[in-house]
């Protein structure tokens, strides 16, 4: 008899980076139960670039997926948010459109002890007040996507 598998999803959101040997760490040691993954995220040691992850399988691809639009000229800045309501909407007037939001699918997922272990890769209060830029960045190197 047919008995389909109990696939679950959820998307994992936040504004405040991951820092980075925090975050290499959770993706060395992936939850098996997490069959797919896909979106951007922001690494605290490469603040100015987007961050693309695609999972799939025992396959993770980590690579840059251009600059933020934080980082643009004021004036195409202005524009930008001008025409793009959900940009705007979601916009932070410290750190603009840095954030992390990928979707994860898997197999008797418990989402939450997964947010909860992924929320240990984010930089804690004191951390976010710190120069990000001297910590090692494990990561190798990539370039924005095209």
């Amino acid at each position: 008899m047919y008995s389909p598998l109990p696939f679950s999803s959820f998307f994992y959101r936040r504004k405040r980076p991951f820092h980075p040997e925090r975050f290499l760490n959770w993706l060395e040691n992936w939850p098996i139960e997490v069959v797919r993954a896909k979106g951007f995220f922001w690494l605290a040691s490469r603040n100015d670039m987007c961050c693309l992850l695609s999972q799939a399988g025992t396959s993770i691809t980590i690579q840059g997926a251009g600059q933020w639009v934080a980082t643009y000229p004021e004036e195409a800045i202005r524009e930008i948010l001008q025409e793009d309501d959900a940009l705007r909407t979601n916009w932070d007037n410290v750190y603009g459109d840095r954030m992390t939001e990928f979707v994860l699918i898997g197999i008797e997922m418990d989402a939450r002890r997964i947010e909860a272990t992924l929320d240990e890769c984010l930089l804690t209060d004191d951390e976010m007040k710190e120069d990000w830029t001297i910590w090692k960045d494990p990561f190798p190197p990539f370039h924005p996507s095209l």
